[in-house]
């Protein structure tokens, strides 16, 4: 005999939901997200790495030897595979200077499961965490879904603005608990933290018992020839570095990782035994032969031609196309650049108008707690081929044009 759902109604999911799960307004962002350019929209909206920077060919080559492993195939230690735990503090010795101890540094299933970790192990509801304002927005969810008190502090040219974050720390109320911070190449603006300021920051950081969760999601992808030390390396006291392999190798396999001190990294593995266990071990031994060969590295560089041409390209185009009164950063590295127009331009007609033009973007308010940042956007060029981008930014001017009420 069968029998057939209830036909009465529906389960009430608006009082069954958790409090802190995203109002509808995080709809328009999915939407916009989306949009992969099949319709004829030239799609500026999603930062992610282009195809032609993945390294199929040294895939394939190791794919049937690394499925012999026994290990490929199996559960495995939560922490990572010993084998690519020890490639890759070697390689962070080489380029950081600086190798995390055994039980300071764990693999995690790319880089959003790493702050969702920390966020899982730190932040009760109620406590109060300090973003860059405007921040990645995927941070921003994170925290709102902990029920996190979250604090703002501008960026600018030369990236967090320490001093501001002084005032916030030396003011009224709890301490915060942590500060989430991009400091190269920052998801949206493209800025990075001057050397100077993160002496000042990890400074700061120790004088205030603040915990630094360093995100170096676009540390490798700088277009030139000066490297900042990674805060990690400053103060490994007083950081937790949560890094992902989606941009150097590639976003598929799902792979990241966290370097902290022992206390904390202990913690983040007992959290992830209650997440996924334990992150792909084919993903790890594909990484780990791919790293011990040396074609990692040679990745790398490949990358970041590849991206400066295309920053180029896009630098360029907003410099000739946008109207006047609309500024726009010049990234050194990493996905994107960040647009502010002026407040004669209507928000709202400007989205219309955009749309029209079949060219998308993600609007600022995405990237502040608070909803602010109406007359600010972020251009991705990391997945628009070398020839529409030009089109795509001439497209965005018309419409910008279109929306200004002057």
């Amino acid at each position: 005999m069968t029998t057939t759902p209830n036909a009465i109604g529906r389960l009430p999911w608006e009082r069954m939901f958790a409090g802190h799960v995203a109002d509808d307004s995080g709809d328009v962002i999915t939407a916009i997200l989306k949009q992969a350019g099949g319709d004829g929209t030239i799609a500026f909206s999603g930062g992610f790495p282009h195809p032609a920077t993945f390294p199929k060919d040294a895939l394939a080559e190791s794919f049937t030897r690394i499925l012999q492993d026994p290990a490929s195939l199996q559960y495995g230690p939560t922490a990572g595979l010993p084998g690519l735990r020890d490639w890759f503090a070697g390689w962070l010795a080489d380029h950081d200077g600086l190798r995390p101890a055994e039980d300071e540094l764990m693999i995690t299933s790319g880089g959003m499961e790493g702050l969702g970790l920390v966020v899982k192990c730190l932040v009760d509801p109620g406590d109060r965490v300090v973003v860059e304002a405007p921040t990645f927005m995927g941070a921003l969810v994170s925290f709102q879904r902990a029920s996190a008190r979250t604090d703002t502090v501008p960026v600018d040219s030369d990236g967090l603005d320490v001093d501001a974050l002084e005032r916030l720390l030396t003011g009224p109320g709890t301490p915060p608990k942590l500060i989430y911070t991009i400091p190269d190449h920052q998801n949206p603006t493209g800025v990075s933290l001057s050397t100077e300021r993160r002496h000042a920051l990890v400074a700061l950081a120790r004088r205030h018992d603040l915990l630094i969760v360093e995100d170096v999601a676009y540390r490798e992808l700088g277009f030139g020839d000066v490297r900042s030390p990674s805060l990690w390396s400053l103060a490994p006291d007083v950081v937790a570095q949560v890094g992902t392999f989606s941009k150097t190798f590639t976003p598929g396999m799902r792979i990241g990782w966290i370097s902290a001190p022992a206390e904390l990294v202990g913690q983040l593995v007992r959290a992830k035994q209650n997440t996924d266990q334990c992150s792909s071990g084919l993903g790890q031994l594909l990484l780990e032969d791919y790293g011990r060969s040396g074609r990692f590295d040679q990745g790398i560089l490949a990358s970041r031609a590849f991206y400066r041409a295309r920053n180029r390209i896009m630098t360029d185009a907003l410099a000739e196309h946008l109207p006047e009164g609309v500024r726009f950063t010049r990234a050194d590295g990493g996905f994107f650049t960040w647009l502010t127009a002026p407040d004669t331009v209507d928000p709202d007609a400007f989205r219309e108008a955009a749309r029209a033009a079949g060219v998308s973007y993600v609007p600022g308010a995405a990237f502040y707690p608070d909803q602010r940042g109406e007359h600010e956007l972020r251009l991705s060029y990391s997945r628009v081929d070398d020839a529409t981008i030009p089109e795509g930014v001439r497209r965005l001017a018309s419409a910008l044009a279109s929306a200004d009420r002057r």
